[in-house]
């Protein structure tokens, strides 16, 4: 996460860990097998990390604000490259990686506009499906380096202002508001 991927070897991870390459063999096939393992892990500690602000009690405008805050974190400990050296070098992990983002994201997603609608915070009148997708979809832009070039823009800017944009599209009157002074706290 912190060199990216195409730049560190097996022999780097063996020398860091302090094991042997051999060592290292008897627990992974190839970078393949490790990135896949990797990004596994990472996945369920993801999971969990959400899960446990979920659990908070909080109104669904805190919940996704905690989220995002919590996601922006991650995300300036991500190397630039990381993104574009799965995509292109290891296409099968990175798409298997994407493909169990999207669930959780969908899951998550649909959870917290249920409970937004629930506390009058967003329009009752949502297609909790057809946004949780667009939300998914639109994930990935955010991380395109095309669109948005990290020697321009960092990740974690992008994504609070794709976070607001969506919160402002799917607030109530009462969940705008909520969110404004929120927004103002933050900034103090």
């Amino acid at each position: 996460m912190r060199y990216g991927i195409k730049s560190v070897n097996m022999d780097d991870i063996a020398k860091n860990l302090s094991v042997s390459k051999k060592t290292l063999y008897k627990y992974v096939k190839d970078k393949n097998d490790l990135l896949r393992k990797s990004l596994a892990m990472h996945a369920r500690m993801e999971d969990m990390a959400i899960s446990l602000i979920c659990e908070k009690d909080h109104n669904a405008i805190d919940e996704l604000l905690e989220i995002a805050q919590w996601i922006t974190g991650v995300l300036q400990q991500v190397h630039p490259s990381i993104h574009f050296d799965l995509e292109k070098y290891h296409p099968e992990v990175w798409k298997e990686m994407m493909d169990n983002q999207q669930k959780m994201v969908y899951k998550c997603m649909s959870e917290n506009m249920e409970k937004g609608i629930k506390e009058g915070l967003y329009r009752e009148d949502l297609n909790i499906d057809v946004i949780a997708k667009i939300y998914m979809s639109k994930m990935d832009v955010t991380f395109d380096s095309t669109i948005f070039p990290p020697k321009e823009i960092s990740f974690s800017e992008v994504y609070r202002e794709y976070f607001r944009y969506h919160i402002r599209g799917i607030a109530s009157e009462k969940g705008i508001t909520y969110l404004k002074q929120k927004v103002k706290e933050m900034l103090k």
